[in-house]
């Protein structure tokens, strides 16, 4: 192992102690209890199975064999979860060819970051995955069930899935996703086309017909965003059906994967053998492995938070002084949009995830002694799956890339570290994405441009008031001030300055998704302007000093004069109580730091340093 992905793990395990023993005691306590359907009173029980067939009922009445529960996202406006409008049938059959059973335990909510990118609705979305979270041990809470399968793929679904798996620790849990859809426009067409209309060179309709041949069918969206991540992540950490991220939906493999997928759950459960519940997966080995997986292909921001909410929910603390130290030890294997032109559907067939997760494993950068859903060790994970003869199997990934522009080796890789940093100075902690960012703009010294919410900057845009180098601060965007909305709109207009030549960077408490590109941004910065922050005592005109070369933002202004200033309120005039906003109010009131994880759940929660 590389000396400093073992000395992260053992920081990690170290600092977590005293949290983990207690949520594995949790876990055992649950666990030595059972399926409580074997103590429920007859009334009890016969409510639980009354919808069941004959056969099901009996086998359910026996205990002998397990019952699976399927938790989804399924809804059939959003195109990532239209696939799994049939999975429950399938998964029931292949149930019951085990000589099992299967019922479908609960729906939770799936909201679109693409939907709602830019308007009131995407300050329901990062509360969305604690919700979710809630939603899932809701449908397990009837303790029914000896496993799980959960079918999601985007954005705060999965991290919301597995923070409510982990509640219910002592069972296993599978993910199930649906698939990307085919590729459509390409990236830098999308991306160009969006910029012209900006411009407003180009009309609604031209626009909307782009981003309808970019986005039209069944399935995920084919960049490497946040959905996307999500998917790589559970490959690296094991809670998957190896090689089952991006197989597209509608397919018969795709099919054989969720019939393997319901035969491995009814395999691992405490009635067998094989027992492995998601506390044993979900560990401090298996959280690192997600980190450098992460890292190493450009992945979503937002994982900075989501990773850190779901450690916690295991037992573990960790922080961005961890992604930091792993990202400067772990190469870039990958060029996928943003961070390069190719789609999922290209990085699949490029060699994908098991190409991917060998190198890191032959570089030392990956645990390989961990437990998977699959089996003992992570190289189960270095396969991927053909369907031969309508019987589905596995071969290792390829040796060589198929397309060295999209994917490379650990030893001959596209840079020498990943593509994340942490920032810090006398603003406060943010993170910075610079795997899409080109190393001439890492640096920036500018004056800052103080906008309180994003259509302010698109004003100004608008009017020609940012034909000139400034850092654009755009603030009241955090968890407690309106729940942390992405600013991926912002995207178009700071490109086109920066196209233009001006040197311009973003400076935020907000997010920039997993679509963060070319424009440096300093991201999820704490403490938030809503919280007193630093960021509030900017004023335009103010110099502002990025450098992710060293690390480092810090604002220009002489202590004197900083120490007379007070925070400025927020001048927006938008309502937060509206359109469903009111019903989070307590989430955002309660809401930890980006760097716990803006955690709602009112959790004792702290970093390593003491933060």
């Amino acid at each position: 192992m590389h000396a400093t992905v073992t000395r992260v793990t053992e920081r990690i395990l170290k600092r977590s102690d005293t949290l983990r023993k207690a949520y594995l005691a949790r876990c055992e306590t649950m666990r030595s209890q059972g399926p409580q359907r074997g103590s429920l009173s007859c009334s009890n029980l016969a409510h639980g199975f009354a919808a069941c067939g004959p056969d099901d009922k009996q086998r359910i009445r026996l205990e002998e064999s397990a019952n699976l529960a399927i938790v989804s996202a399924y809804n059939d406006m959003l195109s990532a979860h239209k696939p799994l409008e049939h999975f429950p049938d399938t998964i029931r059959d292949a149930a019951r060819a085990m000589g099992c059973t299967a019922q479908f335990a609960g729906g939770v909510p799936a909201m679109c970051d693409g939907v709602t990118q830019g308007t009131e609705g995407m300050e329901l979305s990062l509360f969305s995955r604690d919700t979710i979270a809630r939603a899932t041990a809701i449908a397990l809470s009837h303790n029914m069930f000896d496993a799980a399968i959960c079918l999601g793929v985007c954005d705060k679904i999965v991290p919301g899935f597995l923070i409510g798996a982990l509640s219910f620790g002592h069972l296993p849990f599978i993910l199930v996703p649906a698939g990307p859809m085919a590729s459509g426009l390409p990236n830098k067409e999308k991306a160009r086309i969006r910029e012209l209309y900006a411009q407003g060179k180009i009309g609604r309709e031209a626009l909307l017909e782009a981003e309808s041949q970019a986005y039209h069918g069944e399935g995920t969206c084919t960049f490497y965003g946040t959905a996307n991540s999500n998917q790589m992540l559970m490959e690296a950490m094991g809670l998957h059906v190896p090689g089952s991220a991006f197989v597209p939906p509608n397919t018969p493999l795709r099919t054989a994967l969720t019939i393997a997928a319901t035969e491995r759950a009814c395999r691992i459960t405490a009635l067998g053998r094989d027992y492995t519940p998601i506390s044993k997966v979900v560990n401090e080995k298996s959280l690192v492995n997600a980190i450098v997986t992460l890292l190493a292909t450009g992945g979503s921001t937002n994982h900075s938070i989501h990773w850190i909410a779901i450690a916690r929910a295991a037992g573990f603390i960790i922080d961005w002084q961890d992604f930091a130290d792993l990202s400067a030890v772990t190469p870039s294997l990958t060029r996928i949009y943003p961070n390069g032109q190719a789609d999922v559907n290209h990085f699949r067939a490029a060699g994908g995830t098991g190409f991917v997760i060998r190198e890191l494993i032959g570089a030392g950068l990956l645990h390989n002694d961990v437990a998977t859903v699959w089996g003992n060790g992570l190289t189960h994970y270095t396969r991927e799956p053909l369907l031969k003869d309508e019987q589905l199997s596995w071969q290792n990934a390829p040796v060589d890339s198929a397309d060295t522009s999209v994917l490379q080796t650990a030893e001959h890789p596209f840079q020498a570290e990943g593509g994340l940093r942490l920032l810090t100075g006398n603003l406060g902690r943010s993170v910075i994405k610079t795997s899409a960012v080109d190393e001439a703009h890492w640096t920036i010294e500018a004056p800052a441009k103080i906008f309180d919410d994003q259509s302010s900057l698109k004003t100004a845009f608008d009017k020609g008031e940012l034909e000139r180098d400034f850092v654009a601060v755009v603030r009241y965007q955090g968890p407690s001030a309106n729940g942390m909305p992405e600013l991926h709109k912002l995207t178009p207009y700071l490109g086109i300055l920066q196209d233009k030549g001006f040197k311009v960077a973003l400076v935020t408490d907000g997010r920039m998704s997993g679509a963060s590109g070319k424009v440096p941004a300093a991201i999820h910065l704490y403490p938030e302007a809503q919280a007193q922050g630093d960021i509030a005592k900017l004023r335009d005109g103010d110099i502002i000093c990025l450098d992710a070369k060293d690390g480092s933002l810090n604002h220009r202004v002489d202590d004197g004069e900083w120490a007379k200033r007070s925070c400025e309120p927020s001048t927006a005039t938008s309502s937060a109580e509206a359109f469903g906003r009111e019903l989070f109010m307590s989430e955002r009131a309660g809401a930890s730091t980006p760097e716990t994880g803006a955690i709602s759940f009112g959790w004792e929660v702290d970093n390593a340093a003491g933060r």
